[in-house]
C-alpha cells in the first residue's frame, strides 16, 4: 500500500501561454512565444495560444474543477508580458487585477496557489533586446519578481522563479524548435544559462526582502537514471549519470542548475571541458549572486528516465527491450524515475522536493456515452505513485506531487496534438469535461494516496 506523509500536497499544474489565450485583451503585451508560433512552420499545423483553453475568461471554471478533485494546491504561471507589456517597469493593472481574481478564488476554495514566475513567455520587446543572451533581461525580471511579491504578500506564500531551464536554454537557443528559435554555440547557450541562473537569483533576493516567509523554488528538469539491478554497482552508476554534464546533448542538466543553488557554486566534476572553460568565464557579479538564489525547495519535473548499469569501463546506458510501453507522444513509460530521481537529487541537495510535472500524452476523445475514458492515464499515474511512495518510504523528501497538466493545452512545438489534461479541453468550444482520471486522482488526493 502507498503511504505518503500526513500533510502531502497534492495539486495540479498548468502554464500561462498554454492556457490563458486572451492574448489581445487586458493590457497584456506580445510575447516571444506569440512571434514564434505566428512563424510559419514553427508550430504543427501552425498553431498558437491566442486563444489556448480560454482559461483568461474561464479562470472560475478551472477553479471549481480543482475543487471538485479535492486538490489543495494550483500551481500556475504568471504571463510576464500581461503583468509588464513592455518587459520596463510601465506595471499592467489589468493584468494584476486578472491574478488577483484568480488567487482570490483559490483561497476562497481552500487551494494553495504555487506560482511560477517565469514558464517561457518572454515579454517580446526584452526578446528583441537579445532575450536572455542579455544580462539586462536578467536584470528586469528581478523587478518583475519584486513587483509580484510586493503585490501578493500575504496572499502567496510558495514560488517558483523558473520552470525548466534546460528547455528555456536548449531548445530555445539550443536545437531552435522553441521560441526563439535560434541555434547557438554550447558556449553561447551557456551564456544564457548563466543569465537565467543570475534571474533567479535576484528574484530570490526580491521575494525574501518583500516577505521573509515566502518559500523560495526552482522547477528543474534534466536526465534522471535508475539503476538497471540494486547492486552497488549499478546504483552508483547511476548516480553519476544522473549528475554528469559532458559537451554533448545533456550538457544542461539537473547539476548545472542545481548545483549553483544549493550548494553555491558551479558543477566541478564530470563537466566536459567547453562547459569548464565557460564556468571559468562567468562574470564576479552572476557568481557572487549565487548564494542570493538558495532555494528552500527544489521542483522536480520528471517524466521517466535512463537504465544504466556499470560496465566493464564505466557507468554506460542499457538498451530499452523491444516493444518498451510508450506514451501518445512516445515517450517511454518508466515508473522508476519518481522512485530513484528524487532520492538521487536528495541525497545530493538535502532540501524538501516537490514534483512539480508528471503526466503523460494520451489519444484521448470524446465516447459514445459524452465521457473521455483514459485508463491509460489512471494506470499511468498509478504506477508513478507507488514508486514515489516507495522512494519517499527510503528517505526521499518530497512533499507535494502536481499533476501535469490541469486541463489539456497548447503543447509548445506539439500545438495542440497532445493531450496531458485531467481534463478535456474542447478546442472549438473551450468546454471542459472531466476524464476518469480526474475523478480516480481526486480520490487519490482525498484519501492521501490510501486508495493506490
Amino acid at each position: 500500500m502507498a503511504q505518503f506523509p500526513k500533510q502531502f500536497v497534492w495539486g495540479a499544474a498548468s502554464s500561462a501561454y498554454q492556457i490563458e489565450g486572451g492574448v489581445h485583451e487586458g493590457g497584456r503585451g506580445p510575447s516571444n512565444w506569440d512571434k514564434f508560433s505566428h512563424t510559419p512552420g514553427k508550430i504543427a499545423r501552425n498553431e498558437n495560444g491566442d486563444v489556448a483553453c480560454d482559461s483568461y475568461h474561464r479562470w472560475q471554471e478551472d477553479v471549481d474543477l480543482l475543487a471538485g478533485m479535492h486538490l489543495k494546491a494550483y500551481r500556475f504561471s504568471v504571463a510576464w508580458p500581461r503583468i509588464a507589456p513592455q518587459g520596463d517597469d510601465n506595471w499592467n493593472a489589468e493584468g494584476l487585477a486578472y491574478y488577483d481574481r484568480l488567487v482570490d478564488a483559490l483561497l476562497a476554495k481552500g487551494i494553495e496557489p504555487y506560482i511560477t514566475l517565469y514558464h517561457w513567455d518572454l515579454p517580446l520587446a526584452l526578446d528583441e533586446k537579445g532575450g536572455w543572451q542579455n544580462i539586462d533581461t536578467a536584470r528586469a525580471f528581478g523587478r518583475y519578481a519584486a513587483k509580484m511579491a510586493e503585490h501578493f504578500k500575504g496572499r502567496v506564500h510558495n514560488w517558483f522563479t523558473i520552470n525548466e531551464i534546460a528547455c528555456i536554454v536548449g531548445l530555445g537557443y539550443g536545437s531552435g524548435i522553441h521560441a526563439p528559435g535560434l541555434q547557438l554555440s554550447l558556449e553561447q547557450q551557456f551564456g544564457c544559462w548563466q543569465n537565467v541562473l543570475y534571474a533567479h537569483c535576484l528574484a530570490a533576493q526580491a521575494l525574501r526582502q518583500a516577505d521573509p516567509g515566502n518559500q523560495v523554488g526552482f522547477a528543474s528538469t534534466g536526465r534522471i537514471c535508475y539503476p538497471l539491478t540494486h547492486s552497488d554497482a549499478d546504483i552508483e552508476a547511476a548516480r553519476r549519470m544522473t549528475f554528469a554534464s559532458p559537451d554533448d546533448d545533456w550538457s544542461f542538466t539537473h547539476q548545472m542548475a542545481l548545483d549553483p543553488l544549493c550548494l553555491g557554486h558551479w558543477p566541478t566534476e564530470d563537466v566536459g571541458p567547453r562547459l569548464a572553460a565557460a564556468i571559468a568565464r562567468v562574470p564576479r557579479e552572476i557568481t557572487d549572486a549565487l548564494p542570493l538564489g538558495r532555494l528552500d525547495m527544489i521542483g522536480l519535473n520528471i517524466y521517466n528516465a535512463i537504465p544504466v548499469r556499470m560496465g566493464e569501463h564505466g557507468p554506460e546506458y542499457v538498451e530499452r527491450p523491444t516493444g518498451y510501453p510508450r506514451t501518445a507522444i512516445g515517450w517511454p513509460v518508466e515508473p522508476d524515475s519518481l522512485d530513484w530521481g528524487p532520492r538521487y537529487i536528495g541525497q545530493r541537495y538535502g532540501l524538501p522536493m516537490y514534483i512539480t510535472e508528471n503526466g503523460l500524452s494520451c489519444n484521448d476523445k470524446i465516447y459514445l456515452d459524452g465521457q473521455v475514458h483514459d485508463a491509460d492515464r489512471i494506470d499511468f499515474t498509478a504506477r508513478y505513485l507507488l514508486a514515489l511512495s516507495n522512494g519517499i518510504a527510503r528517505g526521499a523528501d518530497v512533499r507535494g506531487y502536481f499533476h501535469w497538466s490541469l486541463i489539456d493545452n497548447f503543447e509548445w512545438y506539439s500545438g495542440y496534438n497532445e493531450r496531458f489534461g485531467l481534463v478535456f479541453c474542447d478546442y472549438a468550444t473551450c468546454r471542459r469535461i472531466p476524464k476518469d482520471s480526474a475523478r480516480w486522482y481526486g480520490q487519490v488526493a482525498e484519501t492521501n494516496g490510501a486508495c493506490l
